[in-house]
């Protein structure tokens, strides 16, 4: 059975069962409107990426509205969620679009100005038995193999079938197939093309799990296969030792093996990789380091997130046989009577990235974030984040970038 199908017989439960078992469907169905202001500045410092172009600047306004039902009453539980977006171009004139705020003006000068608007909707159908959900239809989700981006105006999303396990005690399952997926600045959902190494897939399929020995300790064992493109192999630790009164020592611990599948080309990457954090009240200091192996870069979905310590705001240090490490600060400036103020700066240093057919690329990265969020009073929920970063590279671009973001998220019902 096609995901189309599945998504309109579960479509059709989902709306059906409601007249017989309504209570929980209506009564515990929630929605929330978010809205987001968002401003983005990128410099291009070693000149103009291509002709006439030296920079990237927009301002834009987004809504997004969530809509979660209940499930209806019985051993088998339907429900029916939706997504709806919108993004508003405020200012950026032609020729410095290209931030991934808004959609691409093809028209425009250059061909890189941006369209005043563009807007996304999302349906998924959902049934539930005992601990196990499954989803159909739109998606965004975590795991190690595969994640939705979240990190422009509004988010990117899959679709496909998602299917997630609680029965087994102690033990957290999740797998499912992907068909397609729909970028953060765009209207339309689109096929799968890979990061760095090309190619074009209209089916991902994953599975794995992660399971919890205690609070302290849990392993996780993931597989990812973007069909005639590449397989990944997943496995990974994370440990925290409590060591006194607020203060601890958290381990995460990363490895990938990913080879080709089918015949797009020959693939090696292994991606070892781990951090170390150190809480001391409400400051973390964060050592990490990543390590390439193989004759390729680490390979992902475009537009999507990879499992990487080191994938930062900008780059994500990937490169075929890099080798970078990164020291990162955080605070909580509730110890000082400021609830809602977080800072965060880090540092991330990378080389031995074959360019050219040499070991001789190197890069750095400098990401500093500043963050508060209204607790309370008329304003409650409303955030305020600053982010900036700085990259030099001896064979990329060399980037200083700002953004301003204003969130605030309100419940419908």
């Amino acid at each position: 059975m096609s995901i189309n199908k599945a998504f309109a017989i579960a479509g059709t439960c989902a709306l059906v069962f409601p007249l017989t078992a309504s209570a929980d469907f209506l009564a515990d169905s929630k929605a929330s409107v978010e809205l987001r202001n968002f401003y983005f500045n990128r410099d291009f410092r070693n000149g103009p990426p291509t002709a006439q172009r030296d920079a990237a600047a927009e301002w834009a306004q987004g809504m997004i509205l969530r809509v979660e039902s209940g499930y209806t009453a019985g051993t088998i539980g339907f429900g029916l969620d939706a997504i709806g977006m919108l993004g508003i171009k405020l200012d950026g004139g032609d020729g410095s679009g290209g931030t991934g705020l808004l959609p691409a003006d093809l028209s425009s000068k250059n061909g890189r100005g941006s369209q005043s608007e563009y807007s996304k909707l999302g349906l998924t159908a959902k049934a539930k038995v005992s601990a196990t959900e499954l989803k159909v239809g739109s998606l965004a989700f975590r795991t190690p193999v595969v994640s939705s981006n979240d990190t422009r105006l509004l988010p990117s999303t899959f679709e496909g079938a998602l299917l997630t396990s609680k029965d087994i005690d102690k033990l957290a399952l999740q797998g499912g197939k992907l068909q397609q997926i729909k970028f953060n600045n765009s209207s339309n959902y689109q096929d799968f093309t890979g990061n760095r190494i090309g190619g074009v897939s209209d089916d991902f399929r994953f599975a794995g799990g992660t399971y919890s020995f205690n609070k302290a300790l849990s392993a996780s064992l993931f597989y990812g296969n973007l069909e005639n493109i590449y397989r990944q192999y997943f496995g990974g630790v994370v440990y925290e030792i409590p060591l006194a009164a607020q203060q601890s020592l958290k381990f995460d611990l990363r490895y990938s093996k990913s080879t080709d599948d089918g015949n797009f080309r020959p693939l090696d990457n292994r991606a070892a990789n781990g951090q170390v954090a150190y809480t001391l009240g409400s400051s973390v200091f964060t050592a990490a380091y990543q390590r390439m192996s193989g004759d390729d870069p680490f390979p992902y979905i475009a537009n999507s997130d990879p499992y990487l310590v080191n994938f930062v705001q900008i780059n994500d240090f990937a490169n075929t046989e890099e080798r970078s490490w990164q020291v990162r600060y955080d605070y909580n400036f509730a110890a000082l009577g400021i609830p809602g103020l977080t800072f965060m700066t880090r540092y991330v240093n990378g080389d031995n990235a074959q360019v050219a057919g040499s070991n001789s690329g190197k890069e750095w990265e400098r990401n500093t974030d500043i963050g508060y969020v209204v607790q309370s009073g008329s304003l409650k929920n409303l955030g305020v984040k600053v982010r900036n970063a700085t990259v030099r590279s001896n064979f990329g671009n060399d980037l200083d970038e700002t953004r301003l973001i204003l969130s605030y998220t309100l419940a419908v019902w």
